[in-house]
Formats: structure tokens, sequence, C-alpha cells
């Protein structure tokens, strides 16, 4: 059996959870803003910086900042197991009574986290969303794919969702705990929270540019975030598909009297353009369709494969058996007594030991 982590969940208020990779050139500045902002709250605290498989110093310079630095926590994944997967191990092992996810791209400013923790006490609030009041250092086309994927995601998944919400929020125990229970392996927690329902509010700042570094968020995984986003929460796509369909079909009997009445007026050659382009728009409304149940059969396939997605290679906090492996399920109340239900966990697992052998631990 592990030991418990060095700090107990009542004794830490906050819980400051920094997803990380390849992070090395903004990490000083990083480290020099948030501290002094946490340390001047007055209350027990921890940031859990989760280092996601990283190739440069990353993992180096913060095993340099903790020895100055008690409050600072590392967790190494294993592998680089995306941004998101990466937020899941933070929540998953932090034991804070709330619990800030932030970028570490310095982007949204640390120095709204007490005005969330204010916010979140004074109003009883579950959730305090960090709102991107102007995206000025954004260039012309990230601010025009983001509003396109908010009003997407609103359009699929309801109103509840705020605008300009990326991953910089508070959340209480209750919503992280909440969030753990959920058996979604592919999350986008950007729309999982405010499926939640519970109680929340706003926080309005600025967002800056990035003082150092490379944004890790591409082209490509902004499109693998958007299909992720669209097809985790709506079978809209799949009524698109129907409609495709349908429209089709309608088209293919237009050009069936089209070519019945070309036939029978002898003008059978001029058809050959019309027939064409049918067999194109057929071909590719099939493709689409065929993609879009593919999008959705792979969802299937990857909750029947219930892997974890992520397995963390070490935790500072947490002194173990090199054999012992640790999972993100909850442990078994005290007056149960023995392992956890055997079920895998949607977040993640140590890699040291195989699925039979992992126990059910809270962090």
């Amino acid at each position: 059996m592990s030991e418990a982590p060095t700090t107990t969940a009542a004794a830490t208020v906050l819980s400051v959870v920094i997803p990380m990779y390849n992070e090395e050139e903004v990490l000083p500045a990083l480290v020099s803003r948030l501290r002094p902002v946490l340390d001047g709250l007055g209350v027990p605290y921890e940031v859990v910086a989760v280092d996601d498989g990283g190739t440069d110093r990353t993992a180096v310079l913060l095993e340099a900042f903790r020895l100055g630095w008690p409050q600072l926590r590392v967790i190494g994944l294993r592998r680089n197991s995306g941004h998101q997967a990466a937020l899941t191990a933070g929540l998953d092992r932090a034991v804070g009574a709330y619990v800030v996810s932030i970028d570490a791209d310095l982007q949204d400013p640390p120095e709204k986290i007490p005005e969330m923790l204010a916010l979140a006490r004074a109003e009883d609030l579950d959730i305090v969303y960090g709102i991107r009041a102007d995206r000025a250092s954004d260039t012309g086309f990230k601010r025009w794919t983001a509003g396109l994927y908010y009003r997407l995601v609103r359009r699929l998944a309801g109103p509840s969702v705020p605008a300009q919400a990326g991953d910089f929020r508070l959340l209480s125990r209750a919503a992280v705990d909440a969030l753990k229970a959920l058996p979604d392996q592919q999350r986008v927690y950007r729309l999982l929270v405010p499926w939640l329902g519970f109680p929340s509010g706003e926080v309005t700042y600025e967002r800056a540019p990035r003082p150092a570094g490379q944004s890790k968020y591409p082209l490509g995984r902004m499109i693998r975030l958007a299909v992720d986003s669209v097809t985790g929460f709506s079978a809209a796509p799949l009524r698109i598909a129907t409609w495709l369909g349908g429209f089709a079909f309608l088209v293919c009997l237009g050009l069936m009297v089209y070519t019945l009445s070309a036939h029978a007026f002898q003008h059978t050659v001029p058809g050959w353009t019309s027939l064409f382009i049918g067999v194109l728009f057929i071909g590719a409304v099939q493709l689409v369709c065929v993609g879009l149940l593919g999008e959705y059969v792979g969802r299937i396939y990857t909750a029947v494969q219930n892997r974890p997605t992520y397995f963390v290679g070490r935790d500072t906090a947490v002194r173990e058996h090199p054999a012992t492996a640790v999972t993100t399920l909850p442990a078994a109340p005290a007056d149960q007594g023995g392992p956890a239900p055997a079920a895998a966990p949607a977040g993640g697992a140590e890699a040291s030991a195989p699925p039979a052998q992992r126990l059910g631990q809270r962090s």
C-alpha cells in the first residue's frame, strides 16, 4: 500500500494545477509571478506541476525550484498524453479544498487567483470561470477560430458553456470529486465543467501575450479539440449525416427525372455531365457520413478498451514502493475496508504494475 501524500486534504486550502509540456523558457517567469501571489494569500496551498512527458529541461528546472519552494509538487507523466490528460492527472491528485487550473504560458494572469478564491468563498460558489474579456494579444486567425469554436459548442452543448472561458478556472472540492466520478475517457473540461450545473461565477481579465516559448496548441490540436468537443457532447453530426443522405436522395431523384427526359428526347450524350457530378456528389456524401460514424465508433472503441489516459511516472508528494500501483479511483470508505472496485479509472494509473494489481487510493 502506498503512503499518503505529505500534504493532507484537511490542511490544504488551495491547489494550483499547471499542465506543462516543454515550458523551460517560460518557467522562471511563471514561478516569479505565481509564488508571491500564493504566498500572499495566507492559506496553506500546493502547486501541482504536471510534466506531460516533455523533452526539454522542464523537469530539471521544476526539481531545482522545489529545493526552495516546499509547496511545489511535481507529477511526471511517463509519456506525452495531451493537455486535457495532464490536467486530469493534476485534478485527480490535487488535495486542496479549492483547485485552480491554469496554463504555464502566463497568458492567464496568476494575479486573478486571489479574486477567484475570494469570490468562491464570499458567494459559496463551486466554480469560478476566468473569462477572457480582451484577446487583442492573439492573432486575428486565433480570435476568429476561437469565436467559431465557442459559437459551435454553445449551439451543440447549450448556452451554459461560458463564451471565452478556457481552462483557467477555480473548482471546489465537490466539483473536483464530481469530475473524477465521470467515466469520460476523452475529456474536454471547458464543456464538462459547465455540464455539472454547479453554482458558478466569473472573473474577467485581459489575455496577455506569451512572454516566452511557443504555443502548444497549433492548428492541428485546435481541430482535434473541436472534434472531441462536438463528438463528446452531441449526436448532432450524426443527424447532419442523415440530412445529407436525404438531400442526396432528392438530388438523385432530380437527376433520374433529368436522365429519363434526356433519353426520351434522344439527348443522352449531354447527360454525361450531370451523371458525373451526381456520382461525385453521392460519393462525397457517403464519405462524410462514414467519417462521422467512424468518429463515434472510435469513441466507443476507446471506451470499451478502458485504458487509462495517462501514466504517472513520479509524484514528489507520494513515497511508495516501486511495485505498488496507484490509480485515480477514490479509496474505499473506512467502514468497508478492502481494495477499491476493480473497474479501471477514467483518468490514469501508475505504469509499474498490471491492471490486476492496481489499488484505488485518493491522493
